[in-house]
C-alpha cells in the first residue's frame, strides 16, 4: 500500500514509458520489505534542472537517469563519483548531505557482471566495441578491468572517436589495456575479428523499432566467419534475441544480451540507495522477464 510514509525512487528520461525498471525495482522493494515505490518519470531536457530540484525538495530517495540525460545531468550534481567524473556520464543519483545530488555510474558494473564469471577467457585477448556513443563509455570502462591485450573501438565519425579515446584513455602509469580506434567499416572490423574473443554492439542497429531498418551492425557477410570461441554481447534486448545474436548462436558463439546489464546496473543502484549490500537480483530478473513477456503478447 502507498501511504504518507512511502518513499519515492524513479527513472528520469525521455521516453520512459516502456522501461522495465519500474517492474524489476518494485518487485525488489517488495521482497526487501521497503516502503518505497519506483516510478518512470518522463522529463524533457529543458526541464531537467527544475525537476531535479523539485524531487530533491520532496525528499526523493534516489534516481536512475537514462537517455537523453546521462551526460547533461552531471552538471546538476554537487558531487560526482570518480568513475562518473571520468566518463562524464551519470545513471544513478543519490541524495547528498549538502542538499544536492551525488552522481554515480553503475552501467560499467552492470555491463561487466555477466563477463566476470569467466574472466580467464579474456586473458591476452582482443575485444571489439562497435560504436563510440554514451553507452560505449561505460562498456570500455568495464572492459578496462579485464585482462585483455587490446580494446578496439569502432566509430563512424573520426572526431567523435578521437574525443572518445582521449576521454577514456587512462594515465600512462595506470593503463593496462591499450585502446585502439578504428573506423566502423566492414573491412576494418574483419582485420581484427579473427583475433577477437569478445565483440560488443553498443549501436542501436538491430533494435526493435529502430528507424534505419538495419537488422544487425554492418553487413551479415562479415559475421559469417565468426569463430565459436568468440563471445557476442549486444546491449539491445528487444527483440530477444536480436538478429545479430541469433546469427552468432548459429555459428556456435556464446551470446549475451543487454537485459542482464540492465538488471545488474539496477541492482547496483538499489544497493547504493538502500545501504543494503544484498538485493534480490533473481527477483529483479524474473520481474523483468515477466514484463518483457507480457509486452510481447
Amino acid at each position: 500500500m502507498i501511504s504518507g510514509t512511502t518513499g519515492l525512487i524513479g527513472l528520469l528520461g525521455q521516453p520512459v514509458r516502456h522501461s522495465l525498471s519500474p517492474a524489476m525495482h518494485n518487485a525488489a522493494l517488495e521482497a526487501m520489505g521497503l516502503d518505497w515505490r519506483y516510478l518512470a518519470l518522463p522529463c524533457a531536457q529543458s526541464d531537467l534542472g527544475s525537476v531535479l530540484t523539485g524531487l530533491r525538495a520532496v525528499n526523493c530517495r534516489g534516481l536512475n537517469v537514462t537517455i537523453p540525460h546521462k551526460q547533461a545531468v552531471a552538471s546538476h550534481c554537487t558531487e560526482l563519483s570518480a568513475l562518473a567524473s571520468r566518463l562524464q556520464a551519470v545513471n544513478t543519483l543519490i541524495r547528498a548531505d549538502n542538499g544536492g545530488w551525488h552522481g554515480h555510474n553503475t552501467d560499467a558494473e552492470g555491463f561487466l557482471a555477466p563477463l566476470q564469471n569467466c574472466s580467464e577467457a579474456w586473458r591476452g585477448g582482443t575485444a571489439i566495441v562497435l560504436g563510440c556513443g554514451g553507452s560505449a563509455r561505460a562498456v570500455v570502462a568495464g572492459l578496462q578491468q579485464l585482462p585483455l591485450n587490446a580494446i578496439h573501438i569502432a566509430g563512424r565519425r573520426e572526431t567523435a572517436l578521437a574525443t572518445f579515446l582521449n576521454d577514456l584513455r587512462q594515465p600512462e602509469e595506470e593503463e593496462r589495456v591499450p585502446l585502439v580506434g578504428i573506423p566502423l567499416e566492414a573491412s576494418q572490423i574483419r582485420e581484427v575479428l579473427a583475433q577477437a574473443c569478445l565483440v560488443v554492439n553498443t549501436t542501436p542497429l538491430g533494435m526493435e523499432g529502430h528507424q534505419e531498418g538495419c537488422a544487425m551492425p554492418l553487413d551479415q557477410e562479415i559475421w559469417n566467419d565468426l569463430r565459436p570461441s568468440t563471445t557476442l554481447y549486444d546491449l539491445i534486448y528487444t527483440p530477444r534475441p536480436t538478429p545479430w545474436l541469433t546469427l552468432g548462436a548459429e555459428r556456435g558463439c556464446r551470446t549475451i544480451d543487454g537485459l542482464e546489464m540492465l538488471i545488474q546496473q539496477g541492482a547496483a543502484s538499489l544497493r547504493r540507495w538502500s545501504g543494503c549490500s544484498t538485493v534480490p537480483v533473481e527477483v529483479m530478473r524474473q520481474a523483468a522477464l515477466n514484463s518483457l513477456a507480457s509486452t510481447a503478447r
